[in-house]
Parts: structure tokens; C-alpha cells; sequence
């Protein structure tokens, strides 16, 4: 019951199925691509809404990521740690990024980052001409710092 609750306030519950046996299971959504990431006793974020499957032996965990200009002060992600793989969809063939002193990425095409690898939000203002008006339009980013080792995926499309 309480995984239920947890998965209904943060938005991070995920419907599971359990696979045995010999041979290839092909997951699809939406003609999305699937991307395997493989864990060796790291831990990566991602939100549950992009996972297709995991490994038994990973561990999971709801984490609030916080951040100021993100609606109520932060947001949810999984957080899966130990050594099996993730598996995520993507829209396009996504692209693993090292994070150094400062890696800004768009926060609506973000896949996963390691877990090592602190987000900060930012906020940018854009100013673009519609019709006759001109229109003032908020991007939230995504800043990643982190020690070398740590990496965000990211796809080339907005969600």
C-alpha cells in the first residue's frame, strides 16, 4: 500500500512484469528506441516513466531532486543502484554527456545521470516574435557538476 501511495504523490510508480527463462524479450512504447544502461555497483536517476525494465539485483529508490524554479521546490526521479542494468526508452538515439564543472542540458530531453552528479536547475528567459506579439517564454535547464566518471543521457527530443 505504501509503494502505491509513494508512486501516486511523486509520480514515480512503475506497473511491472516478470520475465523467466531462456531467450530475448523485445520491449517497445510508441516505436521509442531502448537504450541499456549497464550499472557495476553505481547509481544512476531516471524517472520511472522511461523505464522499461530492470534487473532483480538492482535496488530502488524514490528521490526528490530540489532545485529552485521547479514547481514545489524540486521533483522526483528513481534512483537505481548496484550491478544489473536499466533499461529506458528514448526518442532518438540518445547521447551520453561527461559532466565537468558545468553541464547544462534541457531539462524535458534528459534521460539519466549518475548519481554522483549534482543537478541544479536554472532558468532562462527567451524572447521570440509570434505574429505581432512578442512572446516571453521560461526554459528550465538542468546543471549538472560532478567529478570526473559521471555522466547525464539525453535524447534529441523534448518530452
Amino acid at each position: 500500500m505504501l509503494g502505491k501511495l509513494t508512486g501516486a504523490l511523486t509520480g514515480q510508480g512503475m506497473s511491472l512484469m516478470r520475465c523467466t527463462g531462456n531467450g530475448e524479450v523485445f520491449l517497445a512504447d510508441e516505436a521509442s528506441r531502448v537504450f541499456v544502461i549497464r550499472l557495476q555497483g553505481e547509481q544512476i536517476y531516471t524517472s520511472a516513466q522511461g523505464v522499461l525494465a530492470f534487473d532483480e539485483s538492482l535496488e530502488t529508490e524514490v528521490r526528490r531532486i530540489e532545485g529552485a524554479g521547479l514547481p514545489g521546490g524540486g521533483f522526483f526521479s528513481m534512483l537505481f543502484s548496484g550491478t544489473g542494468a536499466v533499461v529506458v526508452k528514448t526518442r532518438g538515439v540518445p547521447v551520453v554527456l561527461p559532466v565537468g564543472a558545468a553541464t547544462y542540458v534541457d531539462g524535458n530531453a534528459v534521460i539519466a545521470w549518475s548519481a554522483g552528479a549534482q543537478a541544479v536547475t536554472t532558468t532562462s528567459l527567451r524572447l521570440r516574435r509570434s505574429g505581432y506579439a512578442r512572446q516571453t517564454t521560461e526554459a528550465v535547464n538542468l546543471q549538472f557538476r560532478g567529478a570526473p566518471g559521471n555522466f547525464v543521457v539525453v535524447q534529441p527530443f523534448e518530452v
